[in-house]
């Protein structure tokens, strides 16, 4: 039986555009602690072996001592690691990858082309490729077939399952006809759980923390055991903060406090969260910045958004004979034809606004 870590994008050193320039260097630091979790998760589970599906750099401009950082706890793993670079990451003479001196235990693959190491105190051999390039088209599983020798065939590999564009195709049917006993693949980042193809098991781990609302809910590395046929695997939580959204209907409430306290979870402190109101409500514009300064000392980051439409009943007055009724009828097909968009919804709600006090003041 073999114990088994498998981690992607990492994206060390991303730019976290969506933060204060404080909070995006604090992020930095934080995903420099991911790499000090996982040779402890090695140590805690005592893998046979930690496979990397590339884009464990977000690019070439990676600062030198986080490539440094990377280097000292992959050295820190009690086993074999195995790197695959991916589109973000490369190989290329000029990269971190070729300038750095590595551990002993580290191997990256450098070569557009599979290579494989065998490790015979383990009884496997791990097959695996770089991306030398930020776009590549060509399948690299195209044509491969591990050998039946006995030896259990693992491969560790940046690409695209199901794609047909520009990083690395991998289709269902390579994957099937390929005779590997685990495929460890990188760059899709959410956890595609442990799939099978033929008799060869593969999965995403996806990446280890979120960085953005695309990147949402629990995030890990993937710690799996493999005894023959048999494939079992949990992914095993590294991150500190999460992303998440929550949807606030303020359809019947007045108070946009009270509906977010009635349904935001408990210790929210850490996570960076989006919240969107829906739903209908009068024709007051919610007033956003001051529910940001009320709310966001609950979160470590928040962005508010506002999709809440006009209430029905104000609808009813564009059967008025006034510029009131005149302004809604303008607005009713626009706004029936894209009912969620949000510079309509001010529009009217502002137009009205402004009707309505021009009507207060007129003789």
């Amino acid at each position: 039986m073999l114990t088994i870590i498998h981690g992607a994008d990492f994206h060390l050193d991303s730019p976290f555009a969506g933060l204060t320039p404080q909070r995006a260097a604090q992020r930095r630091g934080e995903q420099r602690e991911l790499l000090s979790a996982l040779a402890q998760l090695s140590r805690e589970r005592r893998a046979d072996l930690v496979l990397l599906s590339g884009d464990l750099l977000d690019s070439h401009q990676t600062y030198r001592e986080t490539a440094q950082a990377l280097a000292q706890a992959l050295g820190q793993i009690p086993c074999p690691v195995f790197l695959a670079p991916g589109n973000h990451d490369y190989y290329q003479v000029n990269s971190l990858y070729a300038a750095l001196d590595w551990p002993e235990n580290v191997h990256i693959f450098t070569s557009g082309n599979l290579e494989a190491v065998e490790l015979p105190h383990l009884g496997c051999v791990i097959h695996g490729r770089a991306f030398q390039a930020p776009r590549e088209d060509a399948f690299p599983l195209s044509g491969f077939t591990a050998p039946q020798d006995g030896k259990i065939h693992l491969m560790v590999l940046h690409g695209q399952v199901d794609g047909a564009g520009d990083y690395a195709p991998v289709s269902r049917t390579d994957i099937a006809a390929s005779g590997l006993a685990y495929l460890a693949l990188g760059h899709v980042h959410q956890y595609s759980g442990i799939q099978r193809e033929g008799t060869t098991f593969w999965a995403y781990p996806g990446c280890p923390e979120g960085r953005g609302f695309d990147e949402t809910g629990e995030k890990g590395v993937l710690c799996l055991t493999l005894d023959g046929n048999v494939c079992r695997g949990e992914l095993v939580p590294l991150s500190r903060r999460r992303y998440e959204e929550l949807t606030v209907d303020l359809t019947g409430r007045e108070d946009p406090l009270a509906a977010v306290g009635d349904i935001l979870p408990p210790d929210t402190e850490n996570d960076v969260y989006r919240i969107t109101f829906t739903g209908e409500r009068g024709d007051e514009p919610l007033n956003l910045a001051a529910l940001e300064g009320a709310l966001a000392p609950r979160f470590y980051g928040l962005t508010l958004r506002d999709r809440t439409r006009v209430r029905r009943e104000v609808w009813v007055r564009r059967e008025e004979d006034s510029l009131t009724g005149l302004f809604l009828r303008s607005m009713a097909a626009r706004c029936q034809a894209d009912p969620e968009n949000e510079t309509l919804q001010l529009a009217v709600r502002f137009g009205l606004a402004a009707l309505e006090r021009g009507e207060d003041v007129a003789p």
